[in-house]
């Protein structure tokens, strides 16, 4: 749902009348986007650069066809990337223009979708917090002058609860299971030296499953944040990207669109506990293969409130 979304908005591609073919090939690309790299037909790895490929060779169909285009009503990014392989002065080229779409395409679903999935397990594990994030989002709505008026900044912004539960999923669900790095100097930390020039793999869920650092690491409990102390009366707690909490990375190269995605997550959850109850009706089991993985999907059956 959410890939049509994103693959909608920014490159004007609808999937329903594709019969799914972009997804196909992008989850194709996702089972083996870890795998051990052996190029042989059959392998996980294989069929991951099979799918890169053909994700590519349809973008670049869209971009062909757009260039002939000779009037558009709406302006997607596509167009904003035509124009500028229009101007001499960029750096921009057809296969930077293709790389981006692709990268633009993944980073907008498939960290959101897994962190959304996981929140939705774990609130339904648990009815306190759905109880308090479900009057959280309904006081929302009775100081509205129209109820289901768009959300405002404002709106968002007072999400405290939201906000824990957002962050004690992704703590718990390790989306991002490593994180690489280089070291850009010889470093040295606790009797070991790391030398200059080394890739360096960092493992999130080490530290967001220490319990020296978070008591209790295992259980879901969004109210462990109110503990964490807020800069600026915001809803980013301080360990929203800390060195105890790198969900979306850290330092120079945290992700860009964190904010993007913890405001997605926000906006589908008020709308779910507002308009929505659920139950379960199979699935559910969660699993590290590496990257977060639901086996059996997670089915429920949404059920609309009075």
């Amino acid at each position: 749902m959410i890939f049509s979304i994103t693959a909608k908005r920014l490159i004007s591609y609808d999937s329903s009348s594709s019969d799914g073919k972009l997804w196909k090939q992008f989850d194709a690309f996702l089972q083996g986007l870890l795998a051990f790299p052996l190029y042989i037909p059959g392998t996980a790895f294989y069929k991951c650069m099979q799918g890169r490929k053909n994700v590519m060779k349809i973008l670049k169909e869209l971009l062909n066809e757009r260039k002939k285009a000779t009037c558009r009503e709406s302006v997607d990014f596509i167009d904003i990337l035509i124009n500028d392989l229009k101007d001499n002065k960029t750096l921009m080229n057809e296969k930077i223009a293709l790389d981006l779409l692709f990268l633009l395409l993944f980073a907008g679903f498939e960290t959101t979708s897994s962190g959304i999935t996981a929140t939705l397990k774990f609130l339904t594990g648990d009815p306190k917090a759905l109880q308090e994030l479900t009057e959280e989002h309904n006081n929302i709505r009775k100081r509205r002058a129209n109820p289901d008026s768009a959300i405002t900044w404002e709106e968002y912004k007072s999400m405290k609860f939201t906000s824990h539960v957002i962050h004690e999923a992704l703590r718990l669900a390790n989306i991002a299971p490593v994180m690489f790095r280089k070291a850009t100097e010889e470093v040295h930390i606790k009797g070991y030296t790391i030398p200059k020039g080394s890739k360096i793999m960092v493992n999130p869920s080490s530290i967001h499953l220490d319990p020296t650092i978070y008591k209790d690491p295992n259980a879901f409990n969004p109210w462990r944040w109110k503990m964490i102390s807020y800069h600026n009366d915001t809803t980013e707690p301080v360990g929203g990207s800390s060195k105890d909490f790198m969900a979306f990375g850290g330092g120079l190269r945290l992700c860009v669109g964190a904010d993007f995605a913890k405001l997605q997550m926000a906006i589908f959850l008020h709308c779910l506990v507002t308009k929505y109850s659920w139950k379960v009706i199979k699935g559910g089991k969660m699993v590290l293969s590496p990257g977060l993985q639901f086996p059996c999907g997670f089915h429920i059956q949404l059920l609309p409130k009075s």
